[in-house]
């Protein structure tokens, strides 16, 4: 079980937002390249990186960060990104300089054939990015709902070989009130690709809960707010899910 820090990014500051407003954003870092290096010496082996201004403007805002990210991280681990990817011109882009994954959000839901030309493209790169509140997926930053069914729309996104899921419950993002542990399996279940759970990660206790569901398809967890505050030790947090997966094996 991965625990995957996210670095949020803002007018090229690492922040976080409470429930995707862009008016309600904390700043925590005016260098996010150094929040990255600080991960990756807490023992971080993914980073997720959000491109905010992106996501709002349908197109990547804060290049000169993300370079900065990839230049400081180098081969040290995997970086996935979104935020605003909508051609393939521009996923391509970013895999040149050095991005591993590809998320793809509102984009995937406006334009299905533009998510399956690049799964066909980029195989193995493509990971699927999908926000609900009570199983239906939200768009545009989390500002539009839709009537689409969550579990529906990661079946046919995994047709189109998608490499993984990231599932965030936006009631919960940025509010510290635990992950939506039976939205995030129920929607594993349905798939045979990975889910990885994101939205209100906010104790060991909901790591454990996790664990606990592995064997289901759940095989990573996005850390936004409580690791940024120190309501959740990152290091500690990455530790537990070593050990409750390797007791799992056992």
């Amino acid at each position: 079980m991965l625990i995957i820090p996210a670095i949020d990014l803002k007018d090229g500051q690492c922040v976080r937002l409470k429930q995707g407003l862009m008016d309600q954003a904390t700043v925590f870092s005016d260098h996010p390249a150094n929040m990255a290096r600080h991960w990756i010496d807490q023992g971080a082996r993914r980073l997720h990186l959000v491109d905010l201004n992106g996501a709002f403007a349908g197109k990547p805002k804060n290049a000169p960060a993300i370079k900065a990210i990839l230049d400081e991280v180098g081969d040290d681990i995997p970086v996935q990104l979104g935020g605003g990817i909508r051609d393939l011109d521009t996923i391509e882009r970013c895999l040149d300089d050095g991005i591993s994954y590809i998320i793809i959000g509102t984009a995937a839901v406006k334009n299905p054939g533009f998510l399956r030309d690049a799964c066909s493209a980029f195989p193995g790169q493509i990971i699927v990015g999908l926000d609900a509140k009570e199983g239906k997926v939200a768009t545009d930053g989390w500002s539009k709902m839709t009537g689409h069914d969550v579990v529906d729309l990661a079946r046919k996104y995994e047709d189109y070989g998608v490499e993984a899921v990231v599932y965030t419950d936006i009631g919960r993002d940025g509010m510290l009130s635990g992950i939506n542990i039976e939205a995030t399996v129920r929607l594993a279940q349905a798939l045979s690709i990975p889910v990885i759970a994101s939205g209100g990660l906010s104790s060991i206790e909901d790591v454990r809960a996790l664990c606990a569901v592995e064997s289901e398809g759940v095989v990573g967890a996005i850390a936004g707010r409580a690791v940024y505050d120190g309501s959740l030790d990152f290091r500690a947090a990455q530790e537990a899910a070593d050990q409750a997966s390797k007791a799992g094996r056992a």
